[in-house]
């Protein structure tokens, strides 16, 4: 019995070394982990005694450090804020955690989301700068996409894992339903963005993908084998948080949002439209009907 005592004693202090040795060799403020996946970015103001944060959130990673870097450096924004920090995300989670509790100060989000929630009554979001309306089509590569339920039965087919998207999601299943077409006999493939459906659809991989035109789209499948699905669909939005009426801040953001848009590639998204005229002493909106479609 003593021996066993012995035993167990000695193996506990032999524990309690190596716990002390290992303790001692690593230093744990040195103990870091790799951020697996980023999902934000942050900068800080030159008033950075300031506790105010300006949060941004849009769907594009690019987009949110483009913006959030520049709104760093305005004078507006650093008279009423420490630090902006711009996160991104294209899941309908992250879009509905983001404007369904108010948490984004500055958001780009399609109206459906906003009304989805009430969001422009409950945390008075007002819409700063549009994109222009646009069409949803059918794209195949080697044909025009017949609307008829025989067609799609033996078709393999790409949509949106994006249930708020409109022209990759919405759209298209209204047209499966319109015909009376039951989906769990459709040969469906989801794609996580629209540049992957393109992707599908030239490697073959699915006949026909629901999405938008663009004019690079030429380059790989031709404009004679697209059939629309529904009258112009509004664009998207940027959205301003107004609880108070901080028209500096609207028209300081406005301004960067047109001059972002303006460097971008896609004609689409340089003909922005502003929604508020900024020219005068009194900031005043612009005709509610551009805003409303």
């Amino acid at each position: 019995m003593l021996h066993k005592l012995s035993f167990v004693t000695l193996l506990f202090l032999v524990m309690v070394a190596a716990w002390s040795v290992g303790n001692v060799s690593v230093n744990s403020d040195e103990i870091t982990f790799p951020e697996l996946i980023k999902t934000s970015t942050q900068c800080y103001t030159t008033a950075s005694e300031n506790k105010n944060q300006l949060i941004v959130f849009t769907p594009s990673q690019s987009v949110a450090e483009r913006l959030t870097e520049s709104l760093c450096v305005d004078s507006v924004v650093t008279k009423q804020y420490g630090s902006v920090k711009g996160y991104w995300g294209d899941s309908t989670t992250e879009s509905f955690d983001f404007v369904g509790k108010g948490i984004a100060d500055l958001v780009l989000a399609k109206n459906n989301i906003m009304n989805a929630f009430n969001a422009e009554l409950t945390y008075n979001y007002q819409a700063v700068v549009g994109f222009s309306d646009y069409t949803a089509y059918f794209i195949s590569s080697k044909e025009k996409p017949r609307l008829t339920k025989q067609y799609f039965l033996d078709k393999r087919i790409g949509l949106l894992d994006y249930p708020t998207s409109r022209s990759g999601h919405i759209l298209p299943k209204k047209v499966f339903k319109d015909l009376n077409i039951n989906q769990g006999n459709l040969d469906i493939t989801y794609a996580s963005s629209h540049s992957e459906l393109r992707d599908l659809l030239a490697n073959g991989q699915v006949d026909i993908i629901a999405s938008f035109w663009k004019e690079s789209d030429a380059e790989r499948f031709s404009k004679n084998y697209i059939t629309p699905l529904s009258n112009k669909i509004s664009g998207s939005r940027w959205y301003l948080k107004m609880q108070q009426n901080n028209t500096d801040l609207l028209c300081a953001v406005q301004r960067h949002i047109l001059d972002m848009s303006k460097e971008q590639t896609l004609s689409y998204y340089k003909e922005a439209q502003s929604y508020w005229d900024c020219t005068s002493e009194h900031v005043t909106a612009k005709d509610e009907s551009i805003k409303n479609g």
